[in-house]
C-alpha cells in the first residue's frame, strides 16, 4: 500500500490517489526534480510477483512510450522500486468521457464529431506504428477543460510484428465495444479499435449502448449476430454523411470498414460540410461475415478443458509418484541384505550431517567479533559526539545530515542511525543527523493572499509548494493568483523539505450557454473576438419551430475555459429556406390571389 507522503525512487512523492484499476492504481505524485505533477501508474501488489502481469505492465509503457500526440497521454518514465514497478505519465486534469455521458445524457452531433476526430487522430499516430489500442471506451478517454481529448491506458496494446503475443494472440477488451473477429476468438487488427470507436460514437450521440445482455456472452453474441440498431431511430434528423461513418466502422466485416484510424479522420473532418449532409447511405462492398458463435463457444470451452486436463495431469503426477514410493517400500522389504547395507550408510550419512552441522554452529561463535551497543549521543556538540563513537571503535560516516529541530541546539547531535543502544561490531559505520536549530514555521492562514508573495516565503524556509488550480462559483469576483485554501491546517509546523499544497483559485473565462438567452451568430462572433478564441464554422440546420439565426449547439459545451490564442469552436444555427414562388400581397393583381 503506497502512503500518502511516500517517495517513490525517491523522486515521486505520493500527493493522493486518483484511481484504481483491475492491473494497477494510479496516484497523483509530484516530481521533485522537475518540479511538475505527474500520474505514477503503480502495479498491484498482489500482481508484482506475478511474472506474466509484469511483462504485461511492462509491455505497457513500452508501446505508450513511442507515442507522441497532442490526444496521447505522454509517458514520462518507468522504473521499478523495491519490487514496485511504476509508470510515470502526464497528469491530466481533466474529466473521462464517461464522467461527461453521465452528466449530459448524451452529446451534440458537433460535440461528438469532434470528440472522435480528436480519437482518430491520437490513434492514426499508434496505427502508424502498427499498434492497436485494444480497449477504446469513455474509461479510457479524458477531456480538458479547453476541449482537448487524450487517450489513457495502452495496457493491453501490442505491436502487429511482435513476437511476444498472448497465448490467443487476441486481448479481450471491454465486451461493450467489442469487435466481432475478437469475439470469435480471432485476432485484433487496426479495424478492431475502428469497431470500437463505431461503438462509441453512437454511444456519444445516442446516449445508449447499442448491445444489451445478461452476461459478457450474450452481448459478445450480439455483436457477431445482430446488425447495429439504427441511429436513426433515435435521432431522425441526424445527417446522412454521419451516419455511415457509424455504419462503416461498426461493419461485422473488418474489409468494410475503414484500413485504420487516418482514413476514418479524414471522413470525420468533412462529415458536417454542407454538400455531404444528405450523401448516399454507405453499403458494404463485401459480404458481411457470418460469424458461427459456436466459435467463441469453442474458444471458451477449449480453455475449460485445458484447465481441467492440467488438474487431471497434477492428480496423476502424484498419483504416481505414491505408487513409486509403495513399490520401493515393497522391493526394500523383500531383500533384507539391501537393508543392512541401507542402515550402515544411513548411519555414515547421519554422522557426516552432524559434524558438518556442529562446524558451521561453532566456527561463528568462535571466531565472530564482540558487538557492541551505540552509545547516546545526542545533544552533545558534534565534535565530543565523534570522539565518543570513535574512542568505541566505530567509523564515523562523511555524510552527515542536518535536520530542523525545536528540542536540540543548532550545531548539536539529534540521534545517531542506527539508534543508541544498537549493538554492532567494532568498525560498523554510523550517520549522524545533525540539529539545524528550530527552522520551522508556524502556518498562517493564507487564503486570500496572493500566491506568489506566499511561495515565496515559504520556499524561502525551504518548504516545497505544490500549486493546485480549483473552481469556485464565484469565479468573477475571485482575484488572479489569489489562494482559497491550504492542505495544512493552521497552526501546524512545517520544517525544511516538508511540502504544503495551496489551491489557488480558477480565475479563467469559461464559455457560456449559446442556446439560451438571445445569442445568435453576430453576438457569438463579437464575444470570441473579445476573448480572442476563433469561431471557426458556422454550421446550419432547418427547424421550423426556431426563428431563423438562433444558436442550437456548440462544439465547446458551457463551463469549458476559454484559452485564449489557441482555442477553435463551432456552432449551428438556424435557418430555414424561404418559399420564394409565395405571392405577396403587393404581387397579387389578378383574382386568383383573392382564393
Amino acid at each position: 500500500m503506497i502512503m500518502k507522503g511516500q517517495k517513490i525512487s525517491d523522486r515521486y512523492q505520493i500527493i493522493k490517489s486518483i484511481g484504481e484499476g483491475g492491473m494497477a492504481n494510479v496516484y497523483l505524485a509530484y516530481d521533485t526534480i522537475l518540479d511538475r505533477n505527474v500520474a505514477v501508474k503503480v502495479l498491484r501488489g498482489d500482481l508484482a510477483s506475478d511474472e506474466k502481469f509484469v511483462r504485461r505492465f511492462q509491455r505497457e509503457a513500452l508501446a505508450a512510450s513511442s507515442l507522441y500526440n497532442e490526444n496521447i497521454v505522454e509517458v514520462y518514465d518507468v522504473g521499478e522500486d523495491n519490487g514496485q514497478y511504476y509508470i510515470v505519465m502526464e497528469y491530466i486534469d481533466g474529466k473521462h468521457l464517461k464522467t461527461l455521458l453521465k452528466k449530459r445524457g448524451k452529446l451534440t452531433i458537433p460535440e461528438a464529431v469532434d470528440i472522435m476526430s480528436q480519437i482518430a487522430s491520437g490513434l492514426s499516430v499508434a496505427h502508424d506504428q502498427y499498434l492497436i489500442h485494444r480497449d477504446i471506451k469513455p474509461q479510457n478517454i479524458m477531456i480538458l477543460e479547453n476541449g482537448l481529448v487524450k487517450i489513457t491506458d495502452f495496457g493491453i496494446a501490442m505491436a502487429m510484428n511482435s513476437t511476444q503475443l498472448t497465448q490467443t494472440n487476441s486481448v479481450m477488451g471491454s465486451v461493450h465495444y467489442l469487435p466481432p473477429e475478437q469475439a470469435s476468438g480471432k485476432g485484433a487488427s487496426l479495424q478492431s479499435d475502428i469497431y470500437s470507436m463505431g461503438i462509441l460514437m453512437y454511444e456519444l450521440l445516442t446516449g445508449k449502448l447499442p448491445y444489451h445482455g445478461d452476461n459478457a456472452v450474450e452481448i459478445a453474441l450480439k455483436h457477431l449476430k445482430e446488425p447495429l440498431p439504427s441511429i436513426r431511430n433515435e435521432l431522425p434528423s441526424i445527417p446522412q454523411s454521419v451516419e455511415n461513418i457509424i455504419i462503416k466502422a461498426t461493419a461485422k466485416n473488418p474489409k468494410n470498414r475503414y484500413a485504420d484510424a487516418k482514413e476514418m479522420l479524414e471522413d470525420l473532418k468533412t462529415c458536417l460540410n454542407e454538400e455531404r449532409l444528405n450523401e448516399e447511405k454507405y453499403t458494404f462492398k463485401y459480404p458481411e461475415n457470418d460469424y458461427d458463435e459456436t466459435k467463441m463457444l469453442k474458444v471458451i470451452k477449449e480453455k475449460e478443458k485445458a484447465e481441467e486436463k492440467d488438474d487431471k495431469k497434477d492428480k496423476k503426477d502424484k498419483k504416481k509418484k505414491k505408487d513409486e514410493v509403495i513399490v520401493k517400500d515393497v522391493s526394500d522389504k523383500s531383500s533384507s541384505g539391501q537393508n543392512k547395507v541401507l542402515i550402515v550408510l544411513a548411519s555414515i550419512f547421519t554422522s557426516l550431517v552432524l559434524i558438518i552441522t556442529c562446524i558451521m554452529v561453532l566456527i561463528p561463535v568462535v571466531t565472530k567479533r564482540k558487538q557492541i551497543a551505540i552509545p547516546d549521543v545526542s545533544e552533545k556538540s558534534l565534535k565530543e559526539a565523534t570522539k565518543i563513537l570513535q574512542d568505541k571503535g566505530f567509523v564515523i560516516s562523511e555524510e552527515q545530515i542536518e535536520k530542523a529541530s525545536d528540542t536540540v541546539k543548532e550545531g548539536f547531535v539529534i540521534k545517531t542511525d542506527p539508534i543508541a543502544g544498537t549493538k554492532r561490531k567494532k568498525g560498523y559505520e554510523v550517520t549522524i543527523y545533525v540539529s539545524l536549530g528550530d527552522a520551522s514555521i508556524i502556518v498562517e492562514n493564507y487564503s486570500g493572499k496572493d500566491y506568489s508573495e506566499v511561495k515565496g516565503a515559504l520556499e524561502a524556509q525551504k518548504i516545497k509548494v505544490i500549486k493546485e488550480i480549483q473552481e469556485v462559483d464565484n469565479s468573477d469576483t475571485a482575484k488572479e493568483n489569489e489562494i482559497i485554501g491550504q492542505s495544512v491546517e493552521v497552526g501546524k509546523k512545517l520544517a525544511a523539505g516538508d511540502t504544503i499544497t495551496l489551491y489557488v483559485a480558477d480565475t479563467s473565462k469559461k464559455y457560456p450557454n449559446f442556446t439560451e438567452g438571445k445569442w445568435t451568430e453576430a453576438k457569438v462572433k463579437a464575444w470570441a473576438a473579445e476573448n480572442g478564441v476563433e469561431l471557426e464554422k458556422v454550421l446550419t440546420v432547418s427547424d421550423d419551430t426556431k426563428e431563423d439565426g438562433t444558436v442550437v449547439s456548440q462544439s465547446l459545451p458551457e463551463g469549458y475555459k476559454v484559452l485564449p490564442g489557441e482555442q477553435k469552436f463551432n456552432i449551428t444555427v438556424v435557418k430555414n429556406e424561404k418559399q420564394e414562388n409565395t405571392p405577396t400581397d403587393d404581387d397579387c393583381d389578378d383574382d386568383w390571389c383573392n382564393y
